[in-house]
């Protein structure tokens, strides 16, 4: 385990696998998950290390054993991830999983050393109103306190067992405060459009979904592809929103070799 405080006073806690100075896939999950609760991450990054990779797999902001020093804002997490790309002093692949998508697009605009873009299942124009008016919901019962309906709201049109697994959590509903840059960030992508959020983009980006996967994924992959300088959409063997780590491995590590 290793720790960094931010500029703004944050401290962000990560796990740093692999040689220093190799090129390095640093994964950014959606909302919910910690270093603690995610063995598929891990995996993959113990698989990368074995391959010669280095990889860099933080708590998110507010998360796990990561403390934010003021509120939980967008900015103050992609500030975040901007300095932890710092950290690696190495060309740099961002791995975003489902909204951890949305914000490794709004981050690649400051990484200098972006070697790329590996962007798993983003939930990108999957939203019936679309992600603003989606958002805005979810942060009005935030700003009105109502953690629980955000909770309920922000996870409108996922399997219930999920929502029902967050309901057991020692953190519910306070979780959800946890989970504003993400849905802040789909927002915006879906305000700006998908080419404009790429627009600065030169790297690959590689949108990818699982071979069993929620419906919309893939057109959105596809919606990725058009709209990168070096766009390309790949199943990879996963499924329930989730990745094989061997078959995610292989790949960054092929990404990697040629960063």
């Amino acid at each position: 385990m290793s720790a960094f405080t931010t500029a703004r006073g944050d401290r962000i806690v990560y796990d740093d696998r692999g040689p220093a100075g190799a090129p390095t896939a640093i994964f950014i999950p959606g909302a919910g998950p910690t270093r603690a609760d995610d063995p598929t991450t891990h995996a993959t990054a113990e698989l990368l290390a074995a391959s010669g990779f280095r990889s860099l797999f933080a708590d998110r902001l507010g998360r796990g054993e990561s403390v934010a020093a003021g509120a939980i804002t967008l900015d103050a997490q992609l500030s975040a991830i901007v300095e932890l790309a710092g950290i690696a002093s190495s060309p740099v692949v961002l791995v975003g999983h489902s909204s951890g998508c949305a914000i490794a697009m709004l981050a690649s605009t400051d990484v200098r050393n972006l070697a790329g873009l590996v962007l798993w299942e983003a939930p990108l124009g999957l939203f019936p109103d679309g992600a603003p008016a989606w958002w805005q919901g979810v942060r009005e019962s935030i700003d009105a306190g109502d953690l629980e309906t955000a909770v309920a709201l922000y996870m409108a049109g996922m399997p219930p067992e999920w929502l029902e697994q967050l309901t057991a959590s020692p953190e519910y509903p306070d979780l959800v405060l946890s989970w504003v840059p993400d849905g802040e960030a789909l927002a915006l992508v879906e305000e700006r459009g998908i080419r404009e959020s790429l627009t600065s983009v030169t790297a690959p980006v590689i949108a990818l979904t699982g071979t069993e996967t929620f419906p919309g994924m893939r057109q959105t992959a596809e919606e990725i592809v058009v709209a990168a300088e070096q766009g390309a959409a790949e199943q990879l063997l996963g499924s329930e929103h989730s990745w094989d780590p061997d078959a995610m491995a292989q790949r960054l590590a092929r990404m990697l070799r040629h960063s």
